[in-house]
């Protein structure tokens, strides 16, 4: 497929389909896996993250879906020209941009696989991770899991997914994990979910735009009844954040954030907490405000920027209160699901603190840049 060939809209409305299997093969088709890869402006990561599911020991059993999000940088096009003599491959346009959540759901709803693998275009994959992931996921009887994920260059550790939540509702867990497998929450670059508890949880929520997605799906995984894990023995690399963090190309080299990025971070944990809890851990959504409230305060006067403080504290709780009513409608259909209440779930309250982690991450690169936008 030409790298300018036009992507005009379908009659029936659905996105755009680029090397679409033919009907007859698509009858056939029983993938183990369905890689999901949600892309926006992806041109420098698509090559190499494609390329290393090509080389996957069970490429064979894999079915591929990129969904674009309306790329100003034309990588749709790109995936597709890349990927355009694949089997059992497809390329979805969308004419905007609907998020991670939002794109991904769309995307899910078109795959086959018996698992879904959501995973950002900024990564790429060992060539045995996939069969890793499906291995220990079955030894272990989880539904869902992430792999070890590793700095994009090289083997320092990046992300081994979170083990809890701290006394503000965040997630946090250790540096180094070695040996126990089960984890509160997988890893959103790599997150391997079983489809049709997928289908049953309802999927990523639609209002996130971005940002705490897996959180929130996660905290359901568990609620229902089920387990995530981190497969130890399947290896991912991931760069994070290029669009935010851009310098330094494959390797991050500073802290930065926006005003943006904070909005739907900030309001994005606060609906996991009002979506989830189910009555005692209400509580720890105060906590969280006063902690959001103290520390977007202090950096806002830091940034004599009375913009940012609006942004990212007044925004976000005012789009909660927007939200009420998809989150007592997310409240009563979560009630029928739920096998484990607000008791069991205090196992995953960790004396580790979220903020600890960023505190780290401000002793080796400094105070974050944050871009007003």
């Amino acid at each position: 497929m030409p790298l300018n060939q036009s992507f005009p809209p379908q009659a029936d409305g659905r996105p755009v389909l680029a090397n679409e299997t033919s009907a007859a093969d698509a009858s056939s088709l029983k993938p183990s896996i369905s890689v999901i890869i949600m892309n926006y402006n992806g041109a420098p990561w698509l090559e190499r993250c494609l390329d290393s599911i090509r080389r996957q020991t069970l490429f064979d059993e894999i079915e591929v879906i990129v969904g674009d999000n309306a790329s100003p940088d034309q990588s749709g096009r790109l995936a597709a020209e890349i990927t355009r003599d694949w089997p059992h491959t497809r390329v979805l346009q969308f004419d905007t941009n609907l998020g991670y959540s939002g794109g991904h759901n769309c995307a899910a709803k078109q795959a086959g696989g018996d698992f879904l693998l959501f995973l950002n275009n900024d990564t790429w994959l060992e060539p045995d991770c996939l069969e890793h992931l499906l291995q220990d996921m079955k030894t272990a009887g989880a539904m869902a899991a992430t792999p070890l994920v590793m700095d994009y260059v090289s083997d320092r550790m990046q992300s081994v997914g979170e083990s809890g939540f701290d006394i503000f509702g965040l997630a946090c867990g250790p540096i180094i994990w070695s040996h126990r497998r089960e984890i509160f929450i997988a890893t959103g670059p790599a997150l391997i979910v079983e489809r049709n508890l997928f289908e049953t949880l309802g999927g990523f929520d639609g209002e996130f735009f971005m940002y705490a997605e897996e959180y929130d799906l996660c905290w359901r995984v568990w609620s229902s009844g089920y387990k995530v894990i981190l497969a130890l023995s399947a290896r991912a690399h991931h760069r994070g954040a290029p669009d935010v963090n851009p310098r330094g190309s494959q390797e991050v080299l500073e802290i930065r954030t926006s005003d943006t990025k904070r909005f739907y971070a900030n309001r994005n944990n606060l609906l996991v907490l009002l979506k989830n809890s189910q009555h005692l851990l209400l509580a720890l959504v105060p906590l969280q405000l006063l902690m959001l409230s103290a520390e977007n305060l202090v950096v806002g006067l830091l940034l004599r920027r009375w913009t940012y403080v609006q942004r990212s504290l007044i925004e976000p709780v005012r789009d909660c209160w927007r939200l009420r009513r998809h989150i007592l409608a997310e409240r009563r259909r979560l009630r029928a699901l739920r096998k484990h209440g607000d008791f069991w779930m205090l196992r995953f309250l960790r004396p580790q603190l979220n903020r600890g982690r960023e505190l780290r991450r401000f002793m080796r690169f400094g105070f974050p840049k944050v871009d007003p936008k």
